[in-house]
């Protein structure tokens, strides 16, 4: 693992005002020298995300949005957020290209144009690629990933402000997770595509399926700067218990 570990929670549409009391002891984990090197990274529903914010005031732990509309100011698109909202909340990430938003029918070139957004207010981006079942059978793994960076970062200069998370589609929320050699060699592949557009080396997380019961599996994948945590990190114990499991 890296110097710095990113621990990203995507609580994606759970939660309410009564989950913030759950929070205490992961703030109080954070004041433990031990964990200064742990990165941890909320991004709680569009809701909540004042109230995140209020929670973690004087922490280490960020807030983010987890999407945000291509228009990065204002405009008439009922039910979106924009960047610049998100930024004036407080927020310093936003989620951008997660597999469920591209099954939504989000295409390279809507992900490209929120990313152009998002840096323009100076978000960083946590910018999701992978690939589907399907595609994997098919070993179509390195072109979708090819296709995915190369057109999600197209025209894009401040790669410093961009984290990788590859999220194999079919491993999100099924248990299934990649073995070791096949998640190295897809780190790998995607180390390979980015070094062709920038000299910046970019944090590469896993996510898919990660829990306190299985992290010790990634846990000596030295090309992993972290992860993206989905159900598990709704769970304050299970959270607590991978950032612990990491670290220690």
């Amino acid at each position: 693992m890296t110097n710095n570990i990113y621990f990203i929670a995507n609580w994606k549409m759970y939660g309410s005002t009564s989950s913030l009391n759950s929070l205490n002891k992961l703030i109080n984990l954070t004041k433990l020298k031990k964990y200064n090197k742990a990165k941890i990274i909320y991004f709680p529903p569009f809701t909540l995300i004042q109230n995140f914010i209020n929670k973690f005031k004087n922490t280490t732990i960020s807030v983010g949005g987890q999407n945000c509309h291509h228009v990065k100011d204002y405009g008439s698109f009922t039910g979106s957020i924009s960047s610049k909202m998100l930024k004036d909340l407080g927020c310093k990430y936003v989620i951008l290209g997660h597999s469920e938003n591209r099954m939504a029918g989000e295409s390279d070139e809507d992900i490209n144009k929120k990313i152009h957004s998002a840096l323009s207010k100076n978000l960083k981006v946590v910018f999701c690629i992978g690939e589907t079942l399907k595609e994997k059978r098919k070993k179509n793994t390195f072109s979708v990933l090819n296709r995915q960076i190369n057109k999600g970062l197209q025209n894009i200069k401040n790669y410093e402000k961009i984290l990788i998370a590859y999220e194999p589609v079919w491993s999100i929320g099924t248990g299934i997770i990649p073995k070791n050699s096949e998640l190295k060699s897809n780190v790998g592949k995607i180390k390979k595509i980015i070094s062709k557009k920038s000299k910046v080396i970019l944090p590469i997380l896993y996510g898919g399926s990660v829990n306190n019961k299985n992290i010790l599996n990634f846990k000596n994948i030295e090309s992993i700067s972290g992860f993206l945590v989905g159900s598990a990190s709704q769970n304050s114990k299970k959270f607590i218990d991978i950032i612990k499991k990491t670290i220690n």
